[in-house]
């Protein structure tokens, strides 16, 4: 009888193979869930440059308004006022200008590519 028990608890070398890697498999499991952490960068949407210029161009005339706000309510002397005011309003030209060369640049690639579509269509 005591050899019968010990043929039946004996793990043939295929199925040793088969519950090791399903133990294998379930460590990786649980090491991935609970061990590895995701970047916030992989979370985030990718923004293109346009994006990130449109965002900040916002976010200078928001700090524009909030600054006559505060002015008015008598927080700034009017020569503070006037410097912080020409810092923001050159800040704001310069993101202009880098989304008037970002747009026409999106503008003449996509003129560029109806031309070559067009010239290989002939």
């Amino acid at each position: 009888m005591d050899s019968t028990i010990a043929a039946a608890l004996m793990i043939s070398s295929g199925d040793g193979a088969v519950l090791g890697a399903c133990l294998a498999l379930a460590a990786a499991t649980l090491l991935f869930i609970f061990y590895i952490q995701p970047d916030a960068s992989d979370l985030a949407p990718h923004r293109s440059r346009l994006d990130q210029l449109m965002e900040q161009r916002d976010a200078i005339y928001d700090n524009l308004r909030d600054l006559r706000f505060e002015f008015r309510s008598g927080k700034y002397s009017e020569g503070d006022f006037e410097a912080m005011k020409t810092s923001l309003e050159n800040d704001a030209a310069g993101v202009l200008a880098e989304i008037d060369r970002v747009t026409d640049a999106q503008v003449r690639r996509a003129r560029g590519a109806a031309a070559d579509a067009g010239r290989s269509g002939r």
